[in-house]
């Protein structure tokens, strides 16, 4: 062990750098054309398959795998991506083991369904390393639409539009578009800046003019936006990150998941980037999971997660668990944070056992800690928003906001999960509806 391990506080450079770039490589490698078609071999290609109702874009699953089966790859490609045009990513960071695969006939009969999410990335990857992008624009409708969020939401209904031959501007207050496929995605799972690339090749299509730096109430507003463009889509995501709410929650060391992980996302050099000896995670969804593993990867020596309720209720999957704690995550459930001690900075998580409705038990316990990283959940930010429903924006089945004209989905929409594939869904579905309102109306 690198006596740097041991080091109290947050500090660089913990691991030798070829054991951390070791640590991030590819999650699942891709497969080779040979794997390829041994994987596509077991699919039954049932008749109203499960996977494809599974999957919250509808892909033909039977359908891709048997053209992968047959040679055709890049045909493959073409119908996964007429559903989900952000297929390559979805690829890497779904949970297919709790949608398509986990349903899979082969999974439910043997315990090892067919290799979908790979098998996927093997088809995206093989048409995104060919260059081409295989849908043209329809003739141009002379309509300009304004779509806020270049997340996952915003690219599928920017992408869309421009295939239905509208123009759209793409804002996004970040410098670089993707938004969580960029920003909030565990390293390991998104290598060789794929997200990055995956957008430059979606937006191959034209008629989608970029504008990063752009945020809604700051730069622009709602109402302007109404008056300039025949629709806006709003696909902003989630902003704001919730407080632990308990002593101590200022000191230094304490911050957010997400924050760290965008942090070392854009990092050049990981080796570079500081982490604590003892590091602790609250809460018990994907950023938590993910948080946790990268700080392990980085070198910190004792990584605990701590979740207030079981942990079959935990939002994160079984297997992102189990990945979790083959990389030395230690899991703690049903404890919630009472206090954070420290002179100053953080040294100790003060935490009471708590039954599963949350009631405590009285019984409380410490853990040593330098480095805290808050995962329990992110808030809609912004002023002069559509009517909520709850603590997100209210929307109809097609993504209609109480505002005319203006559809919204993604994490900062109400309904579904907060998960990449139905933040795609939810971006292409609300544009297959602007278009219809907008050609509804031209045809008068």
């Amino acid at each position: 062990m690198d006596v740097k391990a041991l080091v109290p506080g947050i500090v660089p450079g913990r691991m030798d750098k070829a054991l951390i770039e070791a640590g991030f490589a590819d999650l699942h490698p891709p497969l080779d054309d040979h794997e390829a078609l041994v994987a596509a071999d077991r699919c039954y290609f049932c008749h109203d398959a499960p996977c494809a109702t599974a999957c919250p874009t509808t892909i033909d699953i039977p359908l891709f795998i048997r053209q992968i089966a047959t040679g055709t790859p890049e045909a493959a490609a073409r119908t996964i991506l007429s559903q989900n045009i952000l297929g390559g990513m979805c690829a890497r960071v779904c949970p297919t083991e709790t949608l398509c695969e986990e349903v899979c006939v082969r999974e439910v009969a043997e315990g090892k369904p067919v290799e979908i999410g790979r098998l996927q990335r093997y088809a995206t990857d093989t048409l995104m390393a060919a260059g081409v992008h295989p849908f043209e624009r329809d003739a141009p409708t002379a309509k300009r639409i304004a779509v806020v969020g270049a997340g996952p939401a915003g690219l599928a209904c920017a992408h869309r539009l421009a295939m239905m031959g509208h123009d759209v501007v793409l804002m996004d207050a970040r410098p670089k578009p993707g938004g969580l496929n960029e920003y909030g995605i565990a390293a390991y799972k998104s290598t060789e800046n794929f997200a990055a690339r995956e957008v430059e090749w979606l937006m191959k299509i034209g008629g989608i003019e970029l504008r990063s730096g752009v945020a809604l109430g700051r730069d622009v507003t709602l109402e302007t936006l109404r008056a300039e463009y025949d629709a806006v889509f709003l696909g902003l995501g989630l902003g704001g990150v919730n407080a632990l709410g308990v002593e101590g929650d200022d000191k230094a060391g304490v911050g957010d998941a997400v924050s760290f992980i965008a942090d070392l996302r854009q990092a050049s050099d990981l080796a570079a980037l500081p982490v604590g000896r003892d590091v602790v995670v609250i809460g018990g969804g994907m950023t938590a999971i993910d948080a946790a593993v990268q700080s392990k990867l980085l070198g910190a020596l004792n990584v605990t997660i701590v979740y207030r309720r079981s942990q079959e209720r935990m939002a994160a999957s079984p297997y992102e668990q189990e990945l979790a704690q083959a990389r030395g995550v230690r899991i703690i459930c049903n404890a919630s944070p009472v206090a954070v001690h420290g002179n100053g900075s953080v040294r100790e998580l003060e935490f009471e056992f708590t039954a599963d409705d949350l009631t405590p038990t009285g019984e409380r316990f410490r853990l040593p800690a330098d480095q805290v990283f808050r995962a329990i959940g992110q808030t809609l930010t912004g002023d002069g928003l559509p009517d909520l429903e709850g603590r997100k924006i209210a929307v109809d089945e097609t993504g209609r906001t109480s505002v005319p004209g203006v559809w919204a989905g993604g994490d900062c929409a109400s309904g579904g999960d907060d998960l990449t594939v139905t933040a795609v869904a939810e971006g292409r579905d609300a544009a297959e509806d602007i278009h219809a309102s907008l050609m509804e109306q031209a045809n008068g």
